[in-house]
C-alpha cells in the first residue's frame, strides 16, 4: 500500500472539500421514511435525559406514533408526555405506565426504546422482544455478561432487530474518516490503539439519607439491583457512581470508544483482558466506582489500551475522550467532535469535523439538555435501525456487537477486582481456567426478580 493512493490527493481534500460536499452522501429522510403509511407504534421505557432525546430523534425522521411511555418517576412521565404531544404528528399524549410489564402486555408495539439505567436493560429488552417489538436499547446493554448473552439469544429466538445506542458507528465525520483513512490504508500496519476518558464525571459527594418522594417508586426503580438506602434522586447521574447499577466509567465511556475502534478495525472478542485501578484520589465521597483505571484488550497484532482518570488533566487536552489508532505511517485520532490523521512523514494533516444540523432541525435548539453534536449521529442510527427492520437485516450496532463491547468492559472490571487477566470464551460462556471468575459472570438478583439466561429464553 502506497502512502497516498492516486485517487486521493491529501492537499485537495483538505482545501477543496466543504462540509456540505463531504456529507453529500448522507441519506435524506423525513416523516414518510417507511413505505407503509401506517405509523409504527412506539413506546419509551425510561423518560429521563437520553431516553427522551432518542425518542425525539426518532420522531423527527420516521412515521411513528408514540402510544405509551413508562417510567417510575411520575414527574418525568407527565413532562415527557406533553413534549411528545407537541412533537409528534397526531398531537396526542401517550398513555402512561409505571410498570413496563403492564405496558408491554397491554400495548401492541412495533418498537420499544429503552433509556433506563443499566441495571434494567436486560430484563426490559428481553420482555419487549417476547412481546413482538423491535428494540433500541441504550449502551451498555447489560451489567453482567450473562445478561448480555441472554439478550443476544432473545433477539435471535424472536427474530427481532435490536439496535444498541453506540452511535459512533453512525457519526458522519467518523464514517467519512474511516473510509478515507482506515479503509484506504493510509495508516499502514496498525500496531497499537489507545482509548481514554479524562472527564471529571465521577461524583465525590456525600448526600444525607432522605425520605423517598411521592412521585418516585424507588422500589421499582431499584428492581433487580441491590437496594441502597435513599439519599437523593438517583437519576440523572447519581446512579452512575455505584457499581450496584452499572460498571463505572469503563462501562459508561470505554464501551463507546472500544466499540468505535472495533468497528473501525473490524475486531471481535479480545483474546485476553486485564485491568488495574481503584479509588486512588477521590476518597471522600460515597461513590464506589474507580477514579483511576487502565484496561488492556488484547488482539492479534495489537493491544487496545483504555485509561481513565476523573481527576487531573487529560493526556491530550484536545482529545479528553477519544481513540488514537497508531500505524507505521501515522496516527489517526478522533472523538465526537472531530477526527484527524497525522502522517509520520510530516505531510499535511487530514481533518474531519462534526456535522451540525441546526438549520434543518431548529427544534433541537430549544430542547433541554440536548447534545447538538450527537443529534445527527442519533438520527442516522435510528435510520439504520428502521432500515434493518424493513429489510430484515442486522443493524450497524446489532445486539451481538453491543454485547461484545459491553461484556469486554465488564470483564475489565472483573479483572481489576480479581487482580488477574481473564480469557472469556463466548462459546462455553465461561472464563477459561477460572471458576471464580466464571461465577461472577452472573450477578445475584434481588428477591422477586429472576436473572435471565440464554438457555432459558
Amino acid at each position: 500500500m502506497t502512502n497516498e493512493p492516486s485517487q486521493f490527493n491529501r492537499r485537495h481534500f483538505i482545501k477543496g472539500t466543504s462540509a456540505a460536499l463531504l456529507f453529500s452522501t448522507v441519506p435524506s429522510y423525513g416523516f414518510n421514511f417507511f413505505k407503509d403509511e401506517t405509523p409504527k407504534k412506539v413506546a419509551l421505557i425510561g423518560c429521563g435525559w437520553y431516553g427522551t432525546s432518542d425518542l425525539l430523534r426518532l420522531i423527527q425522521i420516521a412515521n411513528v406514533e408514540v402510544t405509551s411511555l413508562c417510567d417510575v418517576d411520575s414527574n418525568f412521565l407527565n413532562e415527557v408526555a406533553v413534549l411528545v404531544s407537541e412533537r409528534q404528528k397526531n398531537g396526542k399524549k401517550p398513555k402512561l405506565y409505571s410498570d413496563y410489564r403492564k405496558m408491554l402486555a397491554k400495548e401492541k408495539l412495533d418498537i420499544v426504546l429503552i433509556g433506563t439505567p443499566d441495571h434494567w436493560h436486560a430484563l426490559m429488552c428481553i420482555e419487549a422482544l417476547k412481546s413482538g417489538a423491535h428494540v433500541y436499547v441504550q449502551k451498555p446493554i447489560s451489567v453482567d455478561v450473562i445478561e448480555g448473552e441472554a439478550m443476544v439469544a432473545a433477539a435471535r429466538k424472536y427474530n427481532r432487530v435490536v439496535q444498541v445506542g453506540t452511535q459512533r458507528r453512525s457519526t458522519p465525520h467518523l464514517i467519512e474518516a474511516k473510509k478515507q483513512i482506515v479503509d484506504k490504508g493510509l495508516l499502514g500496519k496498525i500496531g497499537h490503539v489507545d482509548i481514554c476518558c479524562y472527564y471529571h464525571m465521577r461524583s465525590n459527594s456525600n448526600p444525607a439519607l432522605q425520605p423517598i418522594p411521592e412521585f418516585l417508586d424507588y422500589e421499582m426503580w431499584t428492581g433487580p439491583a441491590p437496594m441502597r438506602l435513599y439519599d437523593g434522586i438517583p437519576h440523572r447521574g447519581w446512579w452512575r457512581s455505584f457499581r450496584e447499577y452499572g460498571n463505572g466509567i469503563v462501562g459508561d465511556m470505554c464501551v463507546h470508544m472500544l466499540d468505535t475502534v472495533r468497528w473501525m478495525l473490524d475486531l471481535g472478542w479480545p483474546k485476553r483482558i486485564s485491568s488495574e485501578g481503584g479509588i486512588y484520589v477521590q476518597k471522600e465521597g460515597k461513590s464506589n466506582i474507580s477514579d483511576t483505571q487502565t484496561a488492556v484488550f488484547e488482539y492479534d497484532g495489537l493491544n487496545c489500551v483504555w485509561q481513565h482518570r476523573t481527576w487531573g488533566n487529560a493526556a491530550d487536552p484536545e482529545y479528553p475522550w477519544a481513540f488514537f489508532i497508531y500505524g507505521e505511517k501515522g496516527v489517526f485520532k478522533g472523538d465526537v467532535m472531530k477526527a484527524e490523521f497525522v502522517p509520520s512523514d510530516g505531510s499535511e494533516t487530514i481533518r474531519f469535523d462534526v456535522l451540525w444540523e441546526k438549520e434543518k432541525y431548529p427544534e433541537d435548539l430549544t430542547e433541554k439538555d440536548i447534545e447538538l453534536h450527537t443529534a445527527p449521529a442519533t438520527r442516522r442510527h435510528m435510520i439504520d435501525f428502521l432500515e434493518a427492520i424493513e429489510n430484515d437485516t442486522r443493524p450497524i450496532a446489532d445486539i451481538e456487537e453491543g454485547h461484545i463491547s459491553t461484556a469486554s468492559c465488564i470483564l475489565a472490571n472483573l479483572s481489576m477486582d480479581l487482580k488477574r487477566p481473564l480469557v472469556y470464551d463466548p462459546k462455553s460462556r465461561t472464563v477459561l481456567n477460572d471458576p471464580e471468575a466464571t461465577r461472577l459472570l452472573q450477578r445475584d438478583y434481588r428477591k422477586n426478580w429472576e436473572h435471565p439466561h440464554p438457555n432459558n429464553i
